[in-house]
């Protein structure tokens, strides 16, 4: 809908634009930037809090936060994890669909 056509329209856009320094307009983008995609961001988590809410890079959930396992939109509700921790949770269809399936990061490591 909207958003696949913003995104493509930025991403058209992105060769015609000068990036001011090395962060880019589009990409490599900090947290609290506005985003569309978590590629965008340099922690790999765009976050909005509803679904009216607009999406901003975030950092990666750390042990013991809340998570989403991989999202199919680019954008999450809970951040994945940090690396090296795995977000435990179980996956429901429906959830996947609506984004909503949560869990919490866990050291793989640590029994």
């Amino acid at each position: 809908t909207l958003v696949p056509c913003l995104l493509l329209a930025l991403l058209l856009l992105a060769p015609a634009l000068p990036a001011p320094d090395k962060r880019g307009l589009i990409f490599n983008l900090d947290v609290g930037e506005l985003c569309l995609q978590s590629a965008q961001c340099k922690s790999g988590c765009c976050h909005r809090s509803s679904g009216l809410s607009l999406a901003r890079c975030a950092p990666k959930a750390a042990e013991f936060q809340e998570c989403s396992p991989k999202s199919l939109y680019g954008v999450y509700y809970k951040c994945p994890c940090e690396s090296g921790l795995t977000c435990e949770v179980d996956k429901t269809i429906v959830g996947s669909i609506t984004n909503s399936d949560f869990g919490t990061c866990k050291d793989p490591q640590s029994k």
